[in-house]
């Protein structure tokens, strides 16, 4: 989280659940098949599982899946497994009270571990723990993130470090996916294990043989998987991106107003329309900013605190 916090809207600026379930239905009649409810936070929003429970009740919908920092999880994973929740991506990136406090600025990792488990209790399948590895702040845990596997059935992925907003220490803070690979193996020897693009997500994934769990690396920035990328993002606000690392966007506010199938046509469209790759990290370029592309047309920096998982 960052120190400063970050831009809160109105409601007024904010979809409502009718919005967003409308934009739903029409993206599966696209053959969108699976769908992710992140954040910021999404337990904070009032009435979520209700609005979770006709999600799941959208005819061609495969996969319901929820990604949370995992604060609210004892109080609501009964009722979210109810709703039709699929599975429970949690966002993790320490096991330790005091690093957690601070990247969090002052969670609890007690109550975030009581979550994972009231998860389980509840009937979903062991949580995917999301962990953002930055050198310097959690890098030093990779090993303990590596041991939970061992005891547990979860999938930890570590996932690098993104440029996203344009800070000036990036680079030292990066660590690349073969890095942590390296860092792990010299420990625990790792067995690859295939993976797939399509709904299982982008993470290369291994296991250290005889664990109950798996670890996977997902690599956006050292060797990126935009051309197996299925994803498209619609935020809170109302805009539908095809890339996180593209300023190409489409407000979808004003189609709202008009007819089904208009509204699908612009679904589709942004779909269809998926840039090919972004260009974080190319030769001559700077983090957020295109190769080739002149300084005026870098990405516009956000954090991920607000766009979420």
């Amino acid at each position: 989280m960052p120190a400063e916090g970050v831009h809160k809207l109105e409601h007024s600026e904010i979809m409502t659940y009718e919005e967003l379930h409308r934009i739903a239905r029409l993206a599966v009649s696209l053959g969108i098949e699976k769908i992710r409810i992140t954040g910021g936070e999404p337990l904070v929003r009032k009435d979520l599982v209700g609005f979770l429970a006709e999600l799941a009740a959208i005819d061609g919908l495969k996969e319901l899946v929820l990604t949370t920092n995992g604060l609210f999880l004892r109080k609501l994973a009964p009722d979210l497994r109810r709703a039709g929740v699929h599975r429970i991506n949690v966002s993790l990136d320490s096991l330790k009270p005091e690093t957690f406090a601070a990247i969090t600025r002052g969670g609890q990792l007690a109550k975030v571990l009581d979550g994972i488990a009231a998860a389980e209790e509840a009937g979903f399948p062991p949580a995917k723990i999301n962990v953002v590895v930055v050198r310097g702040t959690n890098d030093s845990e990779l090993l303990d993130f590596a041991a939970l596997t061992v005891r547990r059935p979860h999938q930890v992925r570590f996932i690098e470090y993104m440029p996203t907003s344009l800070a000036p220490d990036w680079s030292s803070a990066f660590v690349s996916g073969q890095e942590i690979f390296e860092r792990i193996n010299r420990v625990y020897p790792l067995e690859p294990l295939e993976s797939t693009q399509s709904a299982g997500g982008p993470a290369r994934l291994c296991r250290i043989p005889g664990g109950r769990g798996t670890l996977g690396v997902i690599t956006p920035v050292s060797s990126h998987f935009c051309e197996s990328c299925n994803r498209v993002r619609v935020t809170a606000a109302g805009t539908i991106k095809g890339c996180l690392f593209d300023n190409s966007e489409t407000d979808l506010k004003p189609y709202l107003e008009g007819s089904d199938s208009q509204l699908r046509a612009v679904l589709e469209r942004v779909i269809l329309s998926k840039p090919a790759g972004h260009h974080l990290c190319e030769p001559g370029s700077e983090p957020g900013l295109d190769s080739g592309a002149d300084p005026g047309s870098a990405i516009t920096p956000f954090s991920m605190a607000q766009i979420g998982g």
